[in-house]
Formats: C-alpha cells, structure tokens, sequence
C-alpha cells in the first residue's frame, strides 16, 4: 500500500510516526513517574511537562522534515524526474547538479550515467536516422506514385476501420467528415450496403463492384472492393468519385499499417501505445465558461504514440457576440475574423465527429469541455469520451512542487512552440500532443500502461485543477492557468 504513495508522502508519515511515537513514550514516561511519586499536587507539573515536552518534539520534527523535504526528498523527487526525462522522454540537456547538491555524489552519478547513455543513445539514433532516410525517401517515393493514380483509395481493416488513405481519397471523405485514421468506414459510407458488398467479397474471394450511399445522403458512390492478400482487411476504390488536386497542391498518403492487427479490448484496458487520442485547445472571448464564447478549436490526433500530421481540426467559430479588446490581446482573434464563420453547434457536431472512438486530451481539460458541454444539447451531441488532462499527467510524472503550465511542461520536455502559434488553438494543440507523445512512453516506465492505470493516477492530483478553476459567484468557473 505505502509504494503507492509519493516519496515525500512516506517521509512525511515516517516524520510524523517518528514524533507521535517520542510524545507517546514521554508521555508514557510521565504517567509512570506520577503513579510512582504518588503526589496529586505534582499532576499540574507532570502535565505542563507533558505538553511541553510533546509541542517540542512536533516542532523539532516538523523543522527536520521540512530540511529533510528540501534537501533530500525533493531533490530525490527532481533527479529521478531528470534521468526520466533522459531515458524515455527524448529529452538531452545536461543534469542541473545544483539541483541534487545535498545529495552527496549522486548527482554527479546521475549526470555521468545520463552523459554515457546519451552517447550511446545519439549513436543509435545517428544509424536509425540514416536508415530512416533511406526508408523516408522510398516512401515519399512510393506516396508520389500512388498519389499520382488517379483514384481515391483506401484501405480498411476488418472491421471496416480505416488504415490507409490517400490525397484523393481525403477529398472524397471530407464532402461528409473529417477523414481520419482509425474511424469506420460506415461513418462516410451506408453500414448495411458497404458490409453486403464485403461479404459478398469474402465468399467470392475476389474484387467486388458496388454502388454505395454515403451517409449525408447527399450522393451514391460506385466503389471497388479488393480483397488484402492474406488479410482479412480490403481495398476500397472510388471508382466513379473525381476528386481534383492541383499539381502544386500536397499529396499526403496517411497511413498506420499496424491498425491491421489492433486487438478488441476495452479501452480502459488497452496500453497507452494503442490508443488514438484527439488533443485539442480552444481560445475563448473571455475566461467564464458560463458565459463567454469559443471562438477558435484547433485540433490533432495522436494514433499508437505518434503525432498523424495529415490530420487536424482547425477552425474560427463565431460567437455571436462581440470578442473584448483584452481577449483579441492574447490570440489575436478580431471580430472581423470571425464575421462569416459557422456558429458553436455547427463547431461543436464536426469536432466531436473528429474526435469519435478516441480519448480527448487538453491541458487544463475541464475549462474547454465546459464550453463545449454548455452546447452539447443545442448541438445533438453526448460528450462522453474519456479524458485526460495534461496537467495532471505532468503532475504523475514530476510531482507537485513544479508548475505545471504549457509553457512549464514543454520547457521541460524540449519542445518548442513558436510565438506566432502560441495562443492559438492549433499551436497550443500542436505542443501539447507533442508534450503527450513524449510523455507516454515516460508513463509506461512508471507502470502505468493502461488508460486506466494512468486515469487513477490522475485522480489523486485532482486538486490541481480545482486550484486552477476555482468555482465563482454565478456557479460557473473562471482559470487563471490557460495563458500563463
């Protein structure tokens, strides 16, 4: 029970066990010598000693628990976040040996340990990187030669989830949502008449020609279905859908063949390194969720521990209601920008399609879902995905006694966000994917491997956010965190 407990927390307990046990045999001590002495005019006496035996001993204790905590636990805590860091967060700055100086020869350990694993770790990464643009070139290679087909392709596994697509395939499934990784099929294309055609496939063996609604209702497409060699997944072919890219324009192929093999588990108990997530940031007419508006929500999606950069939510929403000099000040956000754009439900329907079977992510998580929860009923929508918060993993994995701002967190994992995306909502979203990415694996090494693991984690630092979002006098909250 105890190792689960902080480090700090259980030298507290030891200093506090330590001080109740001294009180308990002075105290012990004194009641014998009284029965002894047998003198009831000593007991006022006996009793001042006592107590001032016993606010001696919790001061003296409390006073080397807290040098203890600042010299010794703290920088405990520090170093091993450090050498975490170097270890599993990619991160390469020296060790800060003013950071542990009370500790001996340990931080000078720490550091020659992390020089020589950072030496092997950049030849490593020196042979992976030169491999790595060999394979890079073959597949832009490749991208460039699919992308010059012109047919809008797909590949879907199994269960219809998409695995692949390409830059033709993108336009085809944006005229109903947002294409993404990892969503299902059915969700562009007619569930019933696209798993007819599969079947029909599967028993054939063969390729299978099929004339598909698409889910908005608005047109039908003819689609080609291919079987996957020794897969169970297929080939999905626009056959009669054009979709016109200019020859400037990019031609992306996304893709994740390992969403081939994705075992069925609850999502509370798959590992971190299978799991999608949308992280997302919004920036706001004013910092009261109750009563201001979103006027941007800027989005990306992070699938097996890597950043999709062909994927991302970006959009100004009108709010319907002036934006204030001071707000326009931080994101830089005009009334005038915004004159034109589609209203929070509208928002609010598309950006919870984009984030459908995946975990949502946001730094300071509850002051952005409850904007978007005051819309939920208007926009015919459940918010119902499970959440993580970025302050509160930064908390599991650095402790409380350092803040935990975006800033703080991405100074702390070397990652840099240029001043002209800070503020907004797809560069605050940008960094924190980035710090999300870099902090999986870190949450791994602790133990915490599953979604749930890291959500119980997460509860017992709860505090830090009713900290950053205090409740104010009209029942709504305001955060004094988000900009800072």
């Amino acid at each position: 029970m105890l190792t689960q407990l902080s480090l700090r927390l259980r030298i507290f307990l030891f200093f506090g066990l330590l001080a109740f046990g001294a009180i308990a045999v002075i105290l012990g001590g004194l009641w014998l010598g009284y029965q002894r002495a047998a003198t009831a005019a000593l007991l006022d006496p006996f009793v001042f000693v006592g107590l001032l035996s016993s606010f001696a001993i919790l001061g003296l204790c409390a006073g080397i628990w807290l040098l203890f905590d600042e010299h010794v636990a703290r920088p405990i805590e520090t170093l091993a976040s450090d050498m975490r860091l170097r270890a599993h967060g990619g991160v390469s700055r020296d060790i800060d040996p003013e950071t542990a100086r009370y500790l001996g020869d340990l931080a000078p350990a720490a550091a020659g340990l992390a020089g020589q694993l950072g030496e092997a770790t950049l030849h490593t990464a020196h042979s992976i990187a030169e491999e790595t643009s060999r394979l890079e070139a073959q597949k832009q290679h490749l991208t460039a030669l699919l992308s010059e087909i012109p047919m809008a392709t797909v590949m879907a596994g199994p269960d219809h989830r998409i695995v692949l697509y390409d830059a033709q395939a993108a336009l085809v499934l944006a005229q109903i949502a947002h294409p993404r990784l990892n969503a299902y099929l059915h969700e562009y294309l007619d569930r019933k008449t696209l798993e007819a055609a599969y079947g029909k496939m599967l028993r054939s063996g063969k390729e299978v020609r099929a004339l598909v609604p698409g889910c908005d209702g608005a047109q039908s497409y003819q689609l080609i279905l291919k079987p996957l060699g020794g897969n169970d997944g297929y080939i999905l072919i626009f056959d009669a859908a054009t979709a016109e890219i200019a020859p400037e324009d990019p031609r992306p192929l996304v893709y994740d063949f390992d969403l081939l093999d994705q075992p069925l588990q609850k999502i509370q108990d798959r590992p971190l390194q299978d799991l999608c997530f949308t992280v997302f940031d919004t920036e706001t007419t004013g910092l009261l969720p109750h009563k201001d508006e979103i006027v941007q929500i800027g989005a990306r999606r992070v699938i097996k521990g890597r950043l999709v950069m062909g994927e991302c939510f970006d959009t100004l929403v009108d709010p319907e209601r002036p934006i204030p000099a001071g707000a326009t000040r931080v994101h830089g956000i005009t009334n005038e920008r915004v004159r034109g754009a589609q209203k929070i439900n509208q928002v609010a329907a598309a950006f919870h399609h984009f984030a459908s079977d995946t975990v949502i992510v946001a730094h300071n998580a509850p002051f952005d879902m409850a904007f978007l929860r005051r819309h939920a009923n208007a926009a015919g929508i459940d918010w119902d995905h499970p959440i993580l918060d970025t302050v509160l993993l930064s908390a599991v994995l650095f402790g409380t006694s350092v803040p935990h701002t975006l800033d703080a967190l991405c100074e702390r994992l070397d990652i840099s966000i240029p001043s002209t995306l800070r503020h907004t909502a797809l560069g605050d979203a940008q960094a924190t994917a980035e710090a999300l990415v870099k902090m999986i694996p870190m949450l791994q090494a602790r133990g915490f491997d599953s979604l749930g693991a890291v959500l119980a984690q997460t509860r017992r630092h709860g505090r830090l956010l009713e900290d950053l979002n205090p409740v104010d006098n009209h029942g709504g909250t305001w955060q004094a965190g988000k900009t800072t």
